[in-house]
């Protein structure tokens, strides 16, 4: 599909409390002559969500915004702006974040996918949007190289000595008849990690995935402690769906074996947080209780409370105030 084709590109905006942002999302997206429509998901909001990105449009009659009666949370959110669209091709933009102009036609014209992403430049918390356009080195035009399961599921892991990956945290677009095909959307019951398990469920099912350098996507991001921002129920849910990810690949060698680190990573995580809890409700010997029984949980605990007083991990993409920094490295072969 090329971008000659016409406009076919729907935009999904899960917004909630967004009203500081909104705007600037949506007037980034109407922006882009690819986009048929751009569908605004208000996700029960306290404050004028709705308002602020009918103002953004303006007249533009291609925006559509509907408010949930409920909160229900960003991936139940995504799906039903998935449902009211119809365009071809579906992209999610978070509502704190930016499209940058021109990100669509290269994507576009790339051959061979199914779902295709871009590279993502991180920027703090109130960065104007014509701010954030200055200062980002966008990369090559153009180019894309298939992403494979094993290394989608090893680029969100943690090194020794570097930040956890977040190849997770991408926002391709994705074919709508591919979606429908293989039956995927948005796990209503992940509030933590609902899009890397999305994309995996798809490589799982055979989906093609690209991925190029080029920038195209602005994530305004704020800091915060690893340990602080996850709850224990959300990696819980996580660590659940990292399992049937297993058990979906049993025996399939590099599959089986990244998924499985994945899911070891996770599961020390949880772990974490289920301590830290214990902790502040009910007291370090509560904490210690949870630690030593089994005696299996101390190593991942205390590597995990080391890790989080020195502040290790805390650079990573998604995760922190990484203003300036990118998903991956602008330059260099196309995404390598």
């Amino acid at each position: 599909m090329s971008p000659q084709e016409g406009r076919s590109v729907a935009v999904i905006i899960a917004a909630r409390d967004a009203e500081a942002t909104v705007g600037d999302a949506v007037a980034s997206a109407l922006a882009e002559p690819e986009v048929a429509e751009v569908v605004v998901i208000d996700d029960a909001s306290g404050d004028d969500t709705a308002g602020a990105a009918r103002r953004a449009a303006g007249r533009d009659g291609r925006l559509a915004v509907h408010r949930a009666a409920r909160n229900l949370g960003p991936a139940a959110a995504r799906n039903l702006g998935i449902a009211r669209s119809s365009a071809p091709l579906v992209a999610v933009l978070d509502a704190d974040d930016l499209l940058l102009p021109g990100r669509f036609a290269p994507l576009l014209a790339e051959p061979d996918w199914d779902l295709i992403a871009d590279n993502i430049a991180f920027v703090a918390a109130g960065t104007a949007p014509a701010e954030a356009r200055a200062r980002i080195r966008r990369g090559p035009p153009g180019g894309s190289v298939p992403l494979d399961l094993p290394a989608f599921v090893r680029g969100n892991l943690t090194r020794r000595g570097a930040p956890r990956g977040e190849l997770g945290f991408l926002k391709p677009v994705m074919r709508r008849a591919v979606l429908a095909r293989l039956g995927l959307g948005y796990d209503p019951a992940l509030r933590l990690g609902e899009d890397y398990d999305l994309y995996l469920r798809a490589l799982i099912a055979g989906a093609r995935f690209r991925l190029s350098r080029r920038v195209g996507y602005v994530a305004r991001v704020r800091a915060g402690s690893l340990s602080a921002r996850h709850r224990t129920a959300d990696l819980a849910a996580l660590a659940a769906a990292s399992a049937r990810h297993l058990a979906a690949v049993r025996g399939q060698g590099a599959a089986e074996a990244a998924i499985a680190a994945h899911l070891r990573q996770v599961r020390a995580r949880h772990l974490l947080r289920a301590f830290l809890d214990a902790k502040a409700e009910r007291g370090l010997g509560a904490a210690l209780g949870l630690a030593l029984r089994p005696p299996s949980n101390l190593p991942p605990i205390a590597a995990g409370v080391l890790a989080d007083k020195l502040g290790l991990g805390r650079a990573s993409g998604a995760g922190a105030a990484a203003d300036g920094r990118y998903l991956l490295p602008p330059e260099g072969p196309p995404g390598a």
